[in-house]
């Protein structure tokens, strides 16, 4: 039986114990969308001690057209690796590992904030009835094949920024909505081409683009994550036999540690609250696959934390709005007779 005080092995990389600040949004960007001496402030408080194996830091979009949000992070750009360098340099003060989260947000984009068209796996041309991007009215172009290209390209670019900052290994974002969810999903992927909607191939053939090629230009030893959105709980979205098969497959073309969440549902299970509600999920998979799993959701004490592990539920516990409310929540928890 694992213990949040244990270490493991990612790929090459050793953390000191089982948990994880996953990637959230900190608000606290300059307005060109780089690290400030706050941004690192922030991640600075809840690195001190090195109580937290793993933090990786918020997501970061690989291209304008790319961005999800207002004041999201830049990694789309080679001037911004020097200041991504010193958040770095703040997280590993201590002994914490740090990956860099990159992502696309594919139809979650905004235009009027990118300036960009909308792409997707799909065109959308009216969202009001979408279960998915409903009353978003936005206008979505189907990619093309110089689209993908690009996107591939986009996310080889950000890896190796990544690497070169210092992090310690990248997660590659599928979840939440994402292009890649978008893709894994078949409520939003209606392609019948080779990235087809209808199989489950089709609906990895990007992933496994982006992987292979990230692969091939930072190395067979730096470690590779990605954040799968195992379940979209809607009728009609993929399931957790779906995530079984992909994740068997995503281990096989080089992925390192599954960081399990939600699929089109966003961070949230319709319905549930209680810690780890995602746990059905990295469980399942966990059981499948010899590589690392993740979960977070929900995980508000020390005690839920353990109690993860100890069931079998996932072998790293991401804990975020509790570490987002307190950046001491790691330090207290080992003082109250609770060693991390």
């Amino acid at each position: 039986m694992c213990k949040l005080e244990d270490s493991i092995q990612v790929g090459t990389l050793t953390l000191s114990n089982r948990l994880v600040m996953p990637p959230m949004a900190s608000g606290k960007l300059s307005k060109d969308d780089t690290v400030t001496d706050t941004t690192c402030t922030y991640y600075g408080q809840r690195a001190k001690g090195g109580h937290i194996g793993l933090i990786i830091a918020e997501h970061a979009y690989i291209s304008p057209e790319g961005k999800a949000h207002k004041g999201q992070l830049s990694i789309s750009r080679d001037s911004d690796v020097d200041s991504l360098a010193k958040l770095v340099s703040v997280i590993h003060k201590d002994g914490t590992k740090a990956f860099a989260q990159i992502s696309h947000a594919g139809a979650a984009a905004d235009s009027q904030v990118t300036g960009y068209p909308v792409l997707g796996p799909s065109a959308v041309s009216d969202s009001a009835g979408d279960p998915v991007f409903k009353n978003m009215n936005l206008k979505t172009k189907a990619m093309d094949s110089g689209d993908i290209k690009k996107v591939v390209r986009d996310f080889v670019s950000a890896a190796l920024r990544a690497k070169t900052a210092g992090f310690d290994g990248v997660e590659i974002h599928s979840a939440h909505r994402y292009l890649l969810n978008q893709f894994y999903s078949p409520l939003t992927n209606k392609r019948t081409d080779e990235y087809t909607g209808n199989t489950l191939e089709g609906r990895l053939r990007l992933h496994f683009e982006i992987i292979q090629a990230i692969r091939e230009a930072v190395g067979k030893d730096y470690p590779l994550a990605i954040r799968l959105g195992a379940c979209d709980y809607m009728d009609g979205g993929t399931t957790l036999e779906d995530s079984i098969r992909a994740a068997k497959y995503l281990e096989a073309v080089g992925i390192d540690l599954l960081d399990i969440s939600g699929g089109l549902c966003g961070t949230a299970r319709p319905g549930h609250s209680e810690p780890g509600y995602f746990s059905e999920l990295s469980q399942g998979i966990k059981e499948n696959v010899s590589i690392p799993v993740m979960v977070t959701g929900g995980v508000r004490t020390p005690e839920d934390a353990k109690k993860l592990l100890a069931d079998g539920k996932a072998d790293l516990i991401g804990v975020g709005r509790a570490l987002l409310k307190d950046p001491d929540w790691a330090a207290l928890a080992e003082n109250r007779d609770f060693k991390l």
